[in-house]
């Protein structure tokens, strides 16, 4: 069982240390075990349909895009989406590939009444190793989390 209250200082902390705008940063692992332990806690994904169809998705997370696929364009309705799906009391925390989308995701959040919103460092697929692959190297597949590839 996890330390809830152990992986949130530690959120943030991270966040005040790196000046972020919104409640904390988690590694993949911190994420998923608050998602597991704490009730209401939301998991976001805001990778594009693509991503999900041919990369893979976690299974049971919310899944709305941030930006929309092809031509990496703004979804002007994701606040709309994001208020019809979750609930700006809870926590919710952001993923996307690897951690730059679910950064924005949640500093918008935070923008728009969120009372504590988190990004998912390293993201689904982390870094690229030094073949240029991910899902080796940091991220939600790495750390050994479920997921599954259509």
């Amino acid at each position: 069982m996890a330390d809830v209250e152990e992986i949130l200082k530690t959120a943030r902390e991270r966040a005040r240390k790196m000046g972020l705008a919104y409640a904390g940063a988690l590694t993949p692992r911190e994420a998923f075990d608050l998602w597991q332990e704490v009730r209401d806690a939301q998991l976001v994904d805001v990778r594009t349909k693509a991503e999900f169809d041919w990369v893979g998705r976690v299974p049971g997370a919310i899944e709305i895009e941030f930006s929309l696929y092809p031509g990496n364009v703004s979804n002007s309705g994701f606040l709309a989406q994001l208020e019809g799906t979750t609930d700006k009391n809870a926590p919710v925390m952001f993923l996307c590939r690897s951690g730059g989308r679910s950064h924005h995701a949640a500093t918008l959040a935070t923008q728009a009444g969120y009372a504590e919103c988190y990004n998912v460092l390293e993201g689904f697929e982390g870094d690229r190793d030094p073949n240029g692959h991910r899902k080796t190297i940091g991220g939600w597949c790495a750390a050994g989390l479920p997921w599954v590839q259509n």
